[in-house]
């Protein structure tokens, strides 16, 4: 059995990550989920343990003393972190899993975990971007202008991973990260597939 992807999908703030990835599960049962955990306030309507474990510094500190993460930052004064757990087991038993994380954290993974499915999600332009954060109705002008700053340079990092995809809309951009899901298991699995034929020639 082929280990399973670890499939990593992350962006500029506002750029429709937990969407994206909300309908990604929906569409690919199959697929898990890694739970991140985070030392900020839940926004309206996330529950701890659905959304993210939301830790108190103390707690998330602990862990990262422990040895407890694949990869953590401090990303605007709150630590983002995703918990070991089964990670690994899980794609051994040949199951993908999901992690929507930002870019920091994202480029820690890449160290740790080389065969990762990187993901960079983009806006179709930053006015659009611009116009996703002002819709949240939670930013100041001055945290605005911090994220949009923040995002141009999240973009260039953009370049270090495995596939761009633009969130034109949801569906199409859920489309395109399934395509590339199904042309990279065809691509790991080539050699047991090629195998199995070579097994099989006096059929």
């Amino acid at each position: 059995m082929s280990k399973g992807l670890l499939i990593v999908v992350s962006g500029p703030s506002g750029t429709g990550k937990g969407t994206v990835c909300a309908e990604l599960l929906s569409q690919t049962p199959e697929l898990a989920y890694s739970i991140s955990a985070t030392t900020r306030q839940p926004r309206d309507g996330e529950v701890d343990g659905r959304n993210y474990y939301f830790l108190d510094r103390e707690k998330f500190e602990q862990l990262i003393a422990d040895g407890g993460f694949l990869e953590y930052a401090n990303v605007y004064g709150n630590y983002y972190g995703t918990p070991l757990g089964k990670i690994e087991e899980r794609r051994a038993a040949g199951q993908d899993i999901l992690l929507e994380i930002d870019t920091q954290g994202a480029l820690n993974v890449m160290e740790k975990c080389p065969d990762g499915l990187f993901i960079f999600l983009l806006p179709p332009s930053l006015p659009e971007l611009e116009r996703r954060i002002r819709g949240r109705g939670s930013e100041t002008p001055e945290s605005l202008a911090r994220r949009l700053g923040a995002a141009k340079q999240e973009i260039e990092i953009g370049r270090r991973y495995t596939y761009v995809v633009i969130n034109d809309t949801v569906r199409q951009a859920v489309s395109r990260i399934k395509s590339i899901m199904v042309a990279e298991h065809c691509r790991i699995d080539k050699e047991e597939v090629i195998a199995e034929v070579l097994n099989n020639e006096n059929e």
